[in-house]
């Protein structure tokens, strides 16, 4: 008798400025190739920006989190390498030495609206990761999006059209207000199935055991997993 897959639908609500979310989504992956065959998942990307009055062009990384989170350069690079570490274990790499500002990310949001129409959101949400962590790309500047989308696999010239726009912008909005309401003040923030919250970017372990255990309850409640 074939084994039937539960089927999870899972809202990733993320800055692609925020490391731990970069951390959290390839562990959530490592989990969900855990699962292959037992659990499976509709991934969608929600948007929530860490800075929304960060001017274009950004702002010194250092100055930023002293002036936020009063963090001093002895806290801060303990902080990056603790950051660089969980990482690593998750099979990220942060080039702490390339990411020197902290930049203004609702443009990549809109564009990462528009991919999930064109069902290429995990392909530049990952994309996007890698550009800034990896070679401190400016997550707002259009070039680089564009050429980040293009990497995607979607078209470079509608996206630059979206844009020059204010395309998805309203919606971009209104989700940042329903995840807010909702009590989503830090991120990521993994909500299954519209109603179990997994706080945090968590070990792959705790992903699966997690992912299990929503699923079994789904089950003993009668509601499809």
């Amino acid at each position: 008798m074939t084994k039937q897959i539960k089927q999870l639908t899972i809202d990733f609500v993320s800055d692609v400025s925020c490391p731990w979310c970069a951390i959290g989504l390839n562990a959530l992956r490592q989990a969900l190739a855990e699962l292959d065959g037992e659990i499976g998942a509709e991934l969608q990307f929600q948007p929530f920006e860490l800075n929304p009055a960060m001017p274009a062009g950004g702002q010194d990384v250092g100055e930023h989190l002293a002036e936020k989170y009063r963090m001093t350069p002895e806290q801060l690079a303990q902080s990056q390498e603790m950051i660089r570490a969980r990482g690593a274990e998750v099979g990220f790499t942060f080039n702490m030495d390339r990411r020197r500002r902290i930049y203004n990310t609702f443009d990549a949001h809109r564009l990462l609206h528009w991919a999930a129409l064109e069902g290429r959101q995990l392909e530049l949400k990952s994309a996007l990761f890698q550009s800034y962590f990896g070679a401190g790309d400016d997550p707002g500047a259009h070039d680089v999006l564009v050429r980040l989308a293009a990497q995607a696999g979607l078209d470079a010239e509608r996206a630059r059209q979206v844009l020059e726009s204010d395309a998805y912008a309203a919606e971009v909005r209104a989700a940042e207000r329903h995840y807010q309401e909702q009590g989503i003040h830090s991120v990521p923030a993994v909500i299954v199935n519209g109603r179990y919250l997994i706080q945090g970017g968590q070990p792959a372990e705790v992903f699966a055991r997690s992912l299990r255990q929503i699923a079994a309850e789904s089950d003993a409640q009668g509601v499809p997993a």
